[in-house]
């Protein structure tokens, strides 16, 4: 039986990229999607390069999984993320797959840039713990309840 406080909990699983490079992050999100029922299988990728690695199954990527939804920072090392999300949707075997972006930036011209790159949304990183833990629980929700998903290509 369903638990009434998590919805999503027995929902079919989805596949996630969080494209991520800071660590308190990383583990932020695995507890807030985990806190929010949220029924997920997700994957990091550290920088924009591993993320392309994983997505293109890259040697030491070939079992990787086509992920349902990417979280993508755009603050990274060797490639950020608009680079990223910019690839992705060059790609004809990619591009379908929803971008989400999620970072610190406030700047315009990134918020422009991800939408004119194709984002499926642009999320601001509320900076304090407690705003982000209940910003990543209210997105896994979103993601499962809303969001749906274009089927993998054959």
């Amino acid at each position: 039986m369903a638990d009434p406080l998590h919805p999503l909990a027995s929902a079919t699983p989805i596949e996630i990229l969080l494209v991520e490079d800071s660590e308190p992050d990383i583990i932020l999100t695995q507890e807030a999607f985990a806190a929010a029922g949220v029924a997920n299988r997700l994957h990091v990728a550290r920088d924009g390069v591993e993320a392309l690695d994983f997505l293109r199954r890259a040697p030491g990527y070939e079992d990787s999984p086509r992920p349902d939804v990417i979280l993508l920072d755009i603050n990274m090392p060797r490639k950020n993320g608009l680079e990223v999300l910019e690839d992705l949707k060059l790609d004809p075997l990619l591009m379908t797959i929803p971008v989400i972006v999620l970072t610190t930036s406030q700047a315009d011209e990134d918020i422009l840039r991800s939408y004119q790159a194709h984002a499926a949304s642009y999320v601001v990183k509320p900076i304090d713990f407690e705003h982000f833990y209940l910003a990543i629980q209210a997105l896994g929700r979103y993601m499962l309840s809303i969001v749906r998903v274009p089927p993998h290509p054959a």
